[in-house]
């Protein structure tokens, strides 16, 4: 196993239970669930281990914004690893009609990749909202978390891309229904 690359502050703990990382960009969501993840399969190994990956990547002014799990942590061989190649609705939209539509594109796609995961030990989920931004539902993925020891989900929770547009007002009720489902709220940022 090659050294650990996280600091011991990154990781949550590898006990069982729910975990809503959440915040605004940049602020290390998906380093801590990488970090996680790395530490699980560290501990644990990688049998039944899931990683749902939906996060867009967005370059805005020189940055990049999102992105996927394995920018910190390739999941090893033996972990289900299923990564959508998501639109970021309101940063590629021309209007916000077309946002919606984006954002559907990306949960008939993400539905998918969900239907597709097999039944996880422990799950890893970079941008949970993703999949709910065009209806704001996000029972398809609590399902395909159903039955896990471990539940790690991140999550964009900020105004800085909206707040009007249907998009915005979808991906707030999905976090709202995730915060409700976790046991433990991890709140990163400025």
């Amino acid at each position: 196993m090659p050294p650990d690359p996280f600091a011991a502050t990154d990781a949550l703990p590898v006990d069982a239970g729910r975990h809503l990382v959440v915040g605004p960009s940049n602020v290390g969501k998906t380093r801590t669930t990488a970090a996680t993840l790395a530490r699980w399969v560290e501990s644990r190994g990688t049998d039944g281990v899931v990683v749902l990956d939906f996060a867009p990547e967005v370059e805005r002014d020189g940055d990049l914004l999102g992105g996927r799990i394995d920018r910190f942590y390739r999941p090893p061989d033996g972990c289900w690893y299923g990564v959508l190649d998501a639109h970021a609705p309101r940063s590629d939209g021309r209007d916000d009609e077309d946002a919606l539509e984006l954002a559907r594109s990306n949960a008939e796609r993400a539905r998918r990749l969900l239907d597709a995961a097999p039944s996880p030990r422990a799950v890893f989920v970079n941008d949970a909202t993703i999949p709910a931004q065009a209806d704001g539902d996000p029972t398809p993925l609590l399902a395909a978390c159903s039955g896990a020891e471990l539940a790690v989900c991140n999550a964009f929770e900020s105004d800085e891309l909206g707040t009007d547009d249907e998009v915005s007002k979808n991906e707030r009720a999905a976090l709202d229904a995730l915060a409700a489902w976790a046991d433990r709220r991890h709140r990163l940022g400025r």
